[in-house]
């Protein structure tokens, strides 16, 4: 058989398919319509069910898995038209464009910003490329930077998110879901970590190695091949711990930091790079009460609660195909004190300006309610 006839077929029965497809989205206005005048929901899931079944049926054995599927998607694009049509704009989104309006033009250039550690801790160094001159406000904890921006003491926090070898901070996602803030710059720094000490120090005469626990993670190669009576010590942070061995002047313990950090408090490296991957980089957000969207966001961030039930996570994920929005990270979360419930953050890839985006976030309000997400912010890469 001739391929060009087999796709010569096919186009036929596409423009069949398109016209009965535009046909159908006619009499769902209608239907739209009818629930708006008579107060009828949108789903109608005992509704969907039969018909799913129905046609599923109908497909016969060979196609009627792959049938019900389409359906399922045809469906899914109904209630969104549907929604749209009753329902109108919803209050985030136009929470969205009046604070894209109300936004000045330039991002800051000086700022007040917590950030957890002392300094010479990378979150500094974050700060310092976000904006131009910040006056930086150090603090004991993450938390803490949390609260500062909670309470208007500073007008930002810069805290990381995730790094490229020892996955996300995953103490970062809980306060996430705890304080009410926004994302508005976000930064990637490629991370380099050396084992500093006291002058006169050596690799041998190290008894305890002190660092955050990321920066742990991030040398775990280089640390499991020090003699077994070594002790590696966590703690807040790779600054903080190259502070604790200068003021120790012992010339027993060490630490992992940065070679910035070394010269920072006076120590020797006892080795460079010693990080298990070349390519390690770690992302910061910054992040504010208010919300702010400068020029160029290209990348929204959002948690969202899910229904514990079959299908719930791809319902959500089908929302962002249909309007054709590129996921650039999914991670769940256990919800505190739930029965094995989780939220799931997500980072999209497309404009804040995008009509794709307000409609994905009008059909979101619908599809779980408001109290189910929480919009993170939009914002561009520093």
């Amino acid at each position: 058989m001739d391929i060009q006839e087999s796709r010569s077929k096919i186009d036929a029965i596409d423009k069949e398919l398109v016209k009965l497809f535009c046909e159908r989205m006619e009499v769902v206005k209608e239907v739209a319509a009818y629930k708006k005048e008579n107060g009828v929901p949108v789903f109608d899931r005992e509704r969907e069910r039969t018909l799913l079944d129905s046609i599923e049926e109908m497909a016969g054995e060979d196609y009627g898995d792959m049938t019900r599927r389409l359906y399922g998607s045809l469906l899914e694009l109904s209630r969104m038209f549907q929604s749209k049509m009753l329902f109108g704009q919803s209050h985030l989104s136009e929470a969205i464009e009046r604070a894209i309006e109300e936004t000045p033009a330039l991002f800051p250039e000086k700022a007040i910003v917590a950030c957890q550690g002392v300094e010479g801790a990378h979150s500094a160094h974050a700060c310092e490329k976000i904006f131009e001159k910040p006056s930086i406000m150090y603090l004991k904890s993450f938390e803490a930077v949390f609260q500062a921006v909670s309470n208007g003491l500073c007008q930002y926090g810069v805290v990381p998110l995730e790094n490229s070898s020892a996955g996300s901070v995953n103490q970062i996602y809980s306060l996430m879901s705890q304080y009410n803030f926004n994302i508005v710059r976000s930064t990637k720094m490629h991370i380099e970590h050396s084992l500093v000490a006291n002058e006169g120090a050596t690799i041998d005469s190290i008894l305890e190695v002190y660092s955050h626990p990321q920066a742990i993670s991030q040398c775990s190669d280089f640390l499991s091949g020090l003699s077994k009576n070594v002790k590696i010590i966590p703690c807040d942070n790779t600054a903080l711990a190259a502070k604790k061995v200068a003021d120790s002047k012992s010339k027993s313990i060490a630490a992992i930091c940065s070679a910035d950090c070394s010269n920072q408090y006076g120590l020797e490296i006892l080795q460079n790079k010693v990080q298990n991957s070349a390519n390690n980089y770690t992302r910061f957000i910054c992040f504010s009460k208010k919300l702010e969207i400068y020029p160029g966001a290209d990348k929204t961030s959002l948690l969202l609660k899910v229904p514990h039930r079959a299908g719930a996570l791809y319902n959500i994920m089908a929302i962002f195909y249909a309007f054709g929005i590129n996921i650039l990270k999914l991670e769940s979360r256990p919800i505190p004190e739930s029965d094995f419930e989780f939220m799931f953050y997500f980072d999209l890839d497309v404009p804040v300006y995008s009509n794709k985006l307000t409609l994905a976030i009008d059909q979101l309000v619908q599809s779980l309610g408001t109290k189910q997400i929480k919009y993170l912010g939009s914002y561009r890469e520093a």
